[in-house]
């Protein structure tokens, strides 16, 4: 596969991912959508589910890996890629150690969480029995346009039973992650 062919199959999952992400916001979640990608063919995906759940650990990248594992029968996604619109925080970049995961591609960076490159380099750390490949910026606009615009929403007075009344702000008092 040439540069060229590599590069509009990175932005096609991303897409892919960021409909995930639409999905996650129009449910009231933080938009980060996931996909697992092995050999061209999706094997999991996620997008996060912390407030539906009542799970801190519900993020896309967990909810992906969890589904593309249970798919293939087997933990170790060695041969698998990882889409995700927002860079993996400390906790999902473990898992994606964990789970032996070949390549991850992500959107945009996370200044508060970032955990591939941007506050950590967990996947790339090589005191680790495994490492993975990292590439950022895959329509990292696209992923960052879709964050701003959904803390800006939940930060626009509501208006309630004819009294304003502010919107929940949970989760983004100290991060636009999650």
């Amino acid at each position: 596969m040439s540069g060229n062919e590599a590069g509009g199959m990175d932005m096609f999952w991303m897409k892919h991912a960021l409909c995930l992400a639409a999905r996650g916001a129009a449910s009231g979640e933080v938009p980060v959508g996931a996909v697992v990608v092995r050999s061209k063919e999706v094997v999991g995906e996620g997008y996060n589910q912390r407030e539906k759940k009542n799970d801190p650990t519900a993020h896309a990248e967990i909810i992906a890996i969890r589904q593309a594992a249970g798919n293939l029968g087997r933990w170790r996604l060695d041969d698998c890629d990882i889409y995700v619109t927002l860079e993996p925080c400390p906790m999902c970049a473990g898992a994606l150690v964990m789970a032996r995961i070949g390549r991850i591609f992500y959107g945009t960076k996370d200044p508060r969480w970032g955990a591939c490159g941007t506050l950590y380099d967990i996947p790339r750390d090589v005191r680790w029995n495994h490492s993975c490949t990292i590439r950022g910026g895959i329509l990292a606009e696209d992923c960052a346009k879709m964050l701003r615009e959904f803390f800006q929403a939940r930060r626009q007075p509501a208006v309630q039973g004819g009294e304003m009344a502010e919107r929940s702000k949970a989760g983004d008092s100290k991060s636009s992650r999650r």
